[in-house]
């Protein structure tokens, strides 16, 4: 994740990231697990020192919650420039 973000500025791993899909399986499993220990399951692995972490680079708990298009022109324009295309 954290090569994740020097390359991309962000932490916002999309949903389908085919360039890694072991990192997009990672993220999925931490937002799982903070749920989990939100909800105070015992069988959650997420403890506070993790979310500290994942938080001190920007890491995003709800990946559905709405994104202003400001947001979302800033990461097109840094798409295209890294790619070349949109």
């Amino acid at each position: 994740l954290v090569s994740f973000v020097k390359e991309f500025g962000h932490a916002r791993v999309p949903i389908k990231f085919r360039q890694n899909p072991s990192l997009e399986i990672w993220v999925k499993s931490q937002r799982q697990s903070y749920k989990d220990c939100l909800k105070d399951d015992s069988l959650s692995n997420m403890t506070e020192e993790r979310i500290q972490l994942l938080n001190s680079v920007g890491f995003e708990w709800d990946c559905r919650k709405n994104i202003s298009w400001d947001r979302l022109y800033e990461e097109l324009t840094s798409f295209v420039e890294e790619f070349g295309h949109a």
